[in-house]
């Protein structure tokens, strides 16, 4: 069986999470934790929250066993983009993107449901 967990709008550029994200794609969740929990970065932080809500959905709402849960997928999409001034030399004013992300990890335990 399957659950996953999605955070809607995190405020880091797409880019940056998917460097993240690469490191614990097709991990089992104790291993792509202790990645997450030791990488120092923000997109860390943040995926470390999803993955443990999509555990929490697999356990509580599935009856799923922690130690049998695997990351079967997981990718960060492009959000909203706030636009927001920058001002520049000789009285211009620049554009500045503050991207968005969408973080979605699904986990599994390779079984099916009956």
């Amino acid at each position: 069986m399957e659950a996953y967990a999605i955070h809607k709008s995190a405020m880091i550029a797409p880019r940056k999470a998917r460097m993240t994200m690469d490191l614990v794609r097709g991990k089992d969740v104790a291993t792509a934790r202790n990645i997450l929990e030791n990488t120092n970065t923000k997109a860390s932080r943040l995926i470390l929250k999803v993955l443990n809500s999509a555990v929490a959905n697999a356990v509580n709402n599935n009856g799923a066993n922690e130690t049998e849960l695997v990351i079967s997928e997981c990718f960060v999409n492009p959000g909203q983009v706030y636009k927001r001034i920058k001002f520049a030399s000789k009285g211009n004013v620049d554009r500045r993107d503050k991207r968005t992300s969408h973080i979605t990890v699904k986990v599994s335990d390779n079984k099916e449901e009956k």
